[in-house]
């Protein structure tokens, strides 16, 4: 009887998503080009949203963790998330012009424009632990290209996800915006979108991505991975530490863009350990504490407490930064960890962390860091600590990830004219700004035949004359 129930509301949310298709196909073949007073109006709705339940959104995505605080929520994600709206907002004008191009000689006389176009009903598939950033930032380059959208929030983010398609629903119509609550991913990622873009792990990304080429559904995929941090003699460690760790605890960790491991030199390793004492309990001095975010769930709690005590059974070193703090498995904290002498057979240096725990590699060259570097997959983020310009330089073009940040960790992800997106096993795609305008435009060639082209002079039969003017085309040089 149970099973029987658990079926029926499988299939209610199977149809519910193929309705809600349906419909937002309908409307988009009725409106296929949403004017720029459409679009602009569409991102003042979402700004709207957002800004008048900032507190509301802290809260529930506090419950859905257990403890987050309301302040890195309102950073991180609310603040982050408008200001994004805003960019485009102010240049989508710009961005949905039609493109003068070049004509090719043979056709001199005609014109060429590149339209850009919206590509249709595109799908978010957004991960829990930035739910809001990761779901209205997508969102955001979705309505200023003037498309429609579909999204399905993670299991763990359901209190926000009610939240979002109560307040986004009372503004947004069905067939411009839905929010689908229940929703399983593989009901989901088999409709047939004109784009379907999805954040979470390299895993599921494979799997959507199968899932999407049955259907020839482009993908973006933002996937994370193991965001090295090198820190160069040149230097400040403190500076160097402050900067780091807030950006490796924020979240407790759990974000894709995180400092991963850190490599230093042997002659700096102690001095950071001493910094990062100092800097990390003076910030979190109760883990028990809301301004502590808690682990999202029992699994992954679970998870990073083996990937802990696999380090140590391998050697490792455990570095407590908080004094007294211990494991509250109630709340899911784990206190922060550098986790020292680890070594590439030891989980914590294998698979992405997702977590508080830090661990901190020596190396004896700059050479040695970045060819350890390069011989793993390429990361979402890389992050370089130095005021030499000439070494920045030669780091950045000897190296490859998704984004760079330098004297700092994760914040070319809060830079609205950039394209963020990783590489490699990182992901593909890009959105924010210009580019993620572009992601989910469809750029339309259109050529206008001149009255009269000098490719009529190239109709068959062919002759003498013909090679001769073939001659010519192939030596000019304009």
């Amino acid at each position: 009887m149970a099973q029987t129930a658990q079926l029926r509301v499988i299939d209610h949310a199977e149809n519910e998503a193929q309705r809600v298709y349906a419909l937002q196909r309908e409307a988009y073949l009725a409106h296929p080009f949403p004017s720029l007073e459409e679009r602009k109006e569409n991102l003042r709705k979402l700004d709207r949203v957002l800004t008048e339940n900032a507190s509301a959104i802290a809260e529930a995505i506090n419950a859905d963790f257990g403890h987050r605080s309301v302040e890195e929520t309102l950073m991180a994600e609310v603040f982050g998330t408008v200001d994004g709206i805003r960019h485009a907002i102010k240049h989508v004008g710009k961005w949905m012009k039609p493109q003068k191009r070049a004509v090719a000689i043979t056709f001199a006389g005609g014109s060429n424009t590149v339209i850009p176009q919206p590509k249709g009903v595109i799908g978010i598939v957004s991960p829990w632990n930035y739910p809001l950033f990761l779901t209205a930032g997508p969102l955001t380059s979705i309505l200023a290209a003037g498309n429609r959208a579909m999204i399905k929030m993670a299991s763990n983010s359901q209190n926000l996800a009610r939240l979002l398609a109560e307040k986004l629903g009372q503004v947004f119509p069905e067939d411009t915006v839905k929010i689908l609550v229940g929703v399983r991913a593989q009901d989901f990622s088999t409709l047939p979108f004109d784009h379907l873009i999805f954040t979470g792990s390299a895993d599921a990304g494979r799997t959507v991505m199968r899932s999407a080429a049955e259907n020839l559904t482009p993908v973006t995929l933002e996937l994370g991975g193991k965001s090295p941090t090198v820190v160069c003699d040149d230097f400040d460690i403190e500076e160097a530490a402050s900067r780091i760790l807030y950006a490796k605890y924020l979240n407790a960790g759990q974000t894709c863009l995180a400092p991963d491991y850190l490599l230093i030199s042997e002659a700096k390793r102690d001095q950071f350990v001493e910094a990062a004492k100092k800097i990390v309990a003076q910030r979190y001095p109760d883990t028990n504490d809301q301004s502590y975010t808690s682990v999202i769930d029992e699994k992954s709690y679970r998870r990073l407490r083996a990937t802990l005590e696999d380090a140590q059974n391998k050697g490792a070193t455990l570095v407590p930064l908080v004094p007294g703090a211990t494991f509250n498995d109630q709340l899911r904290k784990i206190p922060p960890h550098l986790v020292l002498n680890v070594n590439d057979s030891m989980t914590i240096m294998r698979e992405e962390i997702f977590g508080p725990l830090f661990p901190v590699k020596t190396y004896r060259s700059l050479e040695e860091a970045i060819t350890y570097v390069n011989s793993k997959d390429r990361p979402l983020g890389f992050y370089l600590f130095t005021n030499d310009a000439k070494l920045q330089e030669d780091v950045l073009y000897r190296t490859i990830s998704g984004g760079v940040t330098i004297n700092n960790c994760v914040m070319h992800v809060a830079q609205h004219d950039m394209p963020f997106g990783g590489v490699g096993a990182s992901g593909m795609g890009h959105y924010h700004g210009w580019e993620g305008f572009l992601e989910f435009t469809k750029l339309r060639p259109v050529f206008k035949n001149p009255r009269f082209s000098m490719l009529s002079m190239l109709y068959p039969p062919y002759n003498a004359r013909t090679r001769q003017l073939l001659d010519l085309f192939i030596r000019f040089k304009p």
